[in-house]
């Protein structure tokens, strides 16, 4: 009996043992990529950007899909009547008299049309629909500057990697072409540039000039970011998981493009975001100075252009200039407020 008992006492120390957790599977993991994007997630700027940026998405590349009640270059010719009053002050034995002669003139563009039904926005100073033309000139704006960041990028990167993993003289080369890049004056560059394209010989389609003057853009915009990557590959370049590929004999470009770039990626992630909003004003700029996308298409410059050869726009039709310059504010913020929320996401000393 007394062994039953004591038997029955061991069992019931032993059954709290049995069924304990173990400490690692109580613990729930948390990826890298899943931290950051909670990170991301918990900062109400960042979100606020998402939605600006995302918003401008749909609104550009799938409202044209939606409102096909008129084109990008499609004018407005149910045209309409003006009237203009001609007042003429004469006196006659001494009696002061008024005449008031009313001119009626039947236009065939309906040009700037109050916001409507018909036009959601109004129509501009050639009878252009000013919605339709947001989507299509928020396009241009969009895919122009995703193009150049990629660009700058590609070469910052290239460049950058290699004076950083080489140094020497290679690395003192690179960094002298920055700094001959970095004093050149950008916009006088391009206003050269966009005026010797004009020439007659050249032909190019005012649609694609833009492209064009932004890639050159590019070509003198990658210092920034291959200075950015040369400082951080010469601070990787010496650690430990580096000399095990030079003891394993790796080649250079994998060296460089395998172990040194991946590291260097949040910080090109996070440069990459606010440089779309530069990008953006850029676009913006040239298209307002005449230099960029020219009529009959659209490019949110081009639409505000319309107020330096027309005052009366200027004060009395905001509807045809404000939502241009409204959908550039919200473009650079959205795209800054993202940046932010990355840079503050992936910053490995965030405790949040």
């Amino acid at each position: 009996m007394e062994e039953l008992n004591n038997n029955s006492n061991e069992v019931e120390v032993q059954n709290p043992v049995d069924n304990e957790i173990p400490h690692d599977k109580s613990v729930r993991l948390m990826s890298p990529t899943r931290m950051v994007v909670r990170r991301f997630f918990k900062s109400k700027l960042s979100i606020v950007g998402l939605i600006m940026v995302l918003g401008l998405f749909v609104f550009c590349f799938l409202g044209p899909a939606v409102y096909t009640q008129w084109g990008e270059i499609e004018l407005d010719e149910s045209g309409k009547i003006e009237y203009a009053i001609a007042e003429t002050t004469y006196e006659v034995d001494g009696v002061e008299y008024t005449l008031r002669q009313t001119t009626e003139t039947e236009l065939k563009d309906n040009f700037l049309a109050p916001p409507s039904s018909e036009h959601l926005l109004g129509t501009d100073n050639e009878g252009y629909d000013i919605f339709v033309r947001l989507m299509y000139g928020g396009r241009i704006s969009l895919i122009v500057s995703f193009l150049a960041v990629f660009l700058i990028t590609l070469l910052g990167v290239i460049l950058g990697g290699v004076a950083g993993y080489f140094g020497g003289a290679i690395d003192n080369v690179i960094m002298r072409i920055c700094d001959i890049l970095i004093c050149l004056p950008g916009v006088p560059i391009l206003l050269i540039i966009s005026t010797a394209l004009d020439a007659p010989e050249y032909n190019i389609d005012s649609q694609y000039r833009i492209y064009l003057l932004m890639a050159f853009l590019s070509l003198i915009s990658w210092p920034g970011t291959a200075r950015l990557v040369r400082g951080q590959i010469l601070s990787l370049r010496e650690q430990e998981y580096m000399v095990a590929a030079e003891a394993m004999g790796y080649s250079v470009p994998r060296k460089i493009f395998k172990h040194l770039v991946p590291n260097v990626m949040p910080q090109l992630i996070v440069q990459m975001t606010l440089s779309l909003g530069s990008m953006i004003l850029y676009e913006a700029t040239l298209s307002y100075l005449n230099l960029g996308v020219k009529a009959p298409y659209a490019a949110w410059g081009t639409m505000i252009n319309i107020i330096s050869t027309n005052q009366d726009i200027l004060q009395n039709h905001l509807n045809v200039w404000v939502p241009a310059g409204v959908c550039i504010v919200i473009a650079v913020l959205g795209f800054n407020f993202v940046g932010d929320g990355l840079r503050d996401a992936l910053d490995p000393k965030a405790r949040r």
